[in-house]
């Protein structure tokens, strides 16, 4: 009885709800989470906004960044090329041990998917997948970006969700390195719950979705 009580405390994620924070501490701290965790280290998903700041992944290149203007632009160490991060956005962060959960990098970044079409379902929204083009869409507008780091069997990095962010500030990039790709966010779809109100769905589909055996 003790064992099952430890496998089950150690396989529900510890959730930091971290507010509207800058990227780049945030990106500092999951690598040296990621570091220094061990074999019984509790999962952690990390719920937050960031300050505005374009991104470039590990395949990222400068020429899809088209006009920054004021907005800082960091490299960084996940997958995928160019996004942009705001206020508005809801962004959840998955310090997993892919190993202990028995998941691949591909099965994660469907669950992660499956957790935001899950969401938008629930809006009586349509979310959809594009093949090769990961994150999700609602008909050929993206709404939200997957972007994984995987190191010593554990994942960091995530997904974001677009709610009520400016919108402008994709148009000075072309977004997952992909020239005219338009994004949309849920505010334009008619949903009117705020931020919080979406992190909170989104927390519910993670856990369903990815935390499941």
């Amino acid at each position: 009885m003790a064992a099952n009580a430890a496998a089950l405390a150690l396989d529900a994620p510890v959730v930091r709800r971290l507010g509207r924070v800058r990227y780049e501490p945030i990106w500092e701290a999951m690598r040296f989470f990621n570091q220094a965790r061990g074999p019984a280290t509790r999962d952690e998903i990390w719920l937050l906004e960031h300050e505005p700041v374009f991104t470039l992944g590990l395949a990222g290149r400068l020429e899809h960044v088209l006009d920054a203007g004021g907005i800082p632009v960091v490299h960084c160490d996940r997958g995928g090329q160019v996004t942009y991060h705001g206020p508005g956005q809801v962004v959840a962060y998955l310090m997993l041990d892919l190993r202990r959960r028995s998941l691949g990098v591909k099965e994660l970044v469907r669950r992660l998917e499956q957790s935001v079409i899950e969401l938008l379902a629930a809006y009586r929204i349509e979310g959809v997948r594009r093949p090769g083009m990961p994150g999700v869409y609602v008909g050929e507008e993206k709404i939200a970006a997957v972007g994984l780091r995987i190191a010593s069997g554990c994942s960091y990095h995530g997904v974001a969700l677009n709610v009520d962010v400016d919108l402008a500030p994709f148009a000075r990039i072309d977004p997952c390195g992909y020239p005219g790709l338009v994004t949309t966010r849920l505010a334009d779809l008619g949903v009117t719950e705020d931020s919080q109100q979406v992190e909170q769905r989104l927390l519910e589909c993670l856990e369903s979705w990815v935390m499941r055996s």
